[in-house]
């Protein structure tokens, strides 16, 4: 079982950057796929980004390619996300989520439900 904790949310301009941390507990952190996803008011949790367990494979969704880059340290046990020209849509409650279940594959790992573990989230609030 894993635990994860986020942060680095806060409130920023358009055009800001902000970079998001996961910090999980345990020490089997390198056997996780680690993915980010997102939930804005009034909407559904839709994925953002995954990163694959030795960090050589990294999938996006296509309205994050270009400004968003996930990348892990193993050696920390943090998956981190770096948003740059935040725009006003970027505004929600970012979540990491874990799951070491299956081999990595961009298709399966974009789905929320493929997850078994979540943190709390943290907010990102963009504004105009």
């Amino acid at each position: 079982q894993v635990q994860l904790v986020e942060s680095g949310g806060g409130l920023v301009q358009a055009g800001g950057s902000l970079r998001l941390s996961c910090a999980a507990s345990g020490r089997t952190f390198s056997q996780y796929v680690m993915g980010w996803f997102r939930q804005a008011p009034g909407k559904e949790r839709e994925f953002v980004a995954a990163i694959s367990r030795a960090g050589r494979r990294e999938n996006y969704a296509d309205s994050v390619k270009g400004r968003f880059t996930v990348s892990r340290d193993n050696a920390k046990s943090t998956v981190y996300l770096q948003i740059d020209s935040l725009k006003p849509e970027d505004t929600a409650v970012y979540y990491c989520a874990a799951d070491q279940r299956a081999l990595y594959s961009p298709n399966y790992y974009s789905t929320a439900n493929k997850y078994a573990y979540w943190g709390q989230g943290t907010q990102v609030t963009v504004s105009s």
